[in-house]
């Protein structure tokens, strides 16, 4: 491990035994180790919001759902990202610590992060085959974007606003946009929506 003024530089199997040892996380990005920077309440709470939703529909489905925590493996020995939320229905992440196949990715937007998660995330993202769709949350605002991989292999946005439903194809589940914002307090509206 090397460590520079403001860079920690490493390999990849150094990142991993080490990584786990921190209080923060940090994602892996070839070969430079980032820091990851804390929510704001609303990023917290419209992550849950999708956690818990997710979770609860899946219950009885051979899919597992992650918040946080649970790193993806974007590039092997490459690149290691942390999802806000994160699905796999693959049998092959039954028993590892680190998802490689997810079916399912969202990030919940903050002004820091959303050029890295439209941007770089999102076209790493695009690589795994097993992934069916990237959805981004706003939190400033009511607001959530799903990108979905057509039968062509393109990639197809579709918008969507605090009274509508949203079906996610890659998982067989429908929820309400006003349920993922349930408890969410909008500075710029000063309003408040419980749901």
């Amino acid at each position: 491990m090397v460590a520079t003024s403001d860079r920690i530089l490493m390999t990849a199997e150094e990142y991993l035994a080490w990584e786990p040892t921190q209080e923060g996380r940090h994602e892996y990005w070839d070969g430079e180790v980032v820091a990851m920077s804390g929510g704001t309440r609303n990023h917290n709470r419209v992550s849950g919001n999708f956690f818990n939703l997710l979770d609860n529909a899946l219950v009885d489905r051979p899919c597992d759902v992650y918040i946080v925590d649970v790193k993806v493996q974007v590039e092997p020995g490459r690149k290691y990202f942390y999802p806000d939320v994160v699905v796999t229905c693959d049998d092959r992440d039954r028993d590892t610590q680190i998802v490689q196949f997810p079916c399912l990715v969202v990030e919940v937007l903050s002004p820091s992060t959303e050029a890295i998660d439209r941007g770089i995330k999102f076209a790493k993202y695009r690589q795994f085959a097993t992934l069916q769709e990237y959805i981004l949350v706003q939190v400033e605002q009511p607001g959530v974007e799903v990108f979905r991989r057509n039968e062509r292999g393109q990639w197809v946005l579709s918008e969507y606003a605090l009274g509508d439903r949203l079906h996610l194809e890659s998982v067989g589940v429908e929820l309400a946009i006003a349920d993922l914002y349930r408890q969410v307090q909008f500075e710029n509206t000063n309003l408040e929506f419980s749901g």
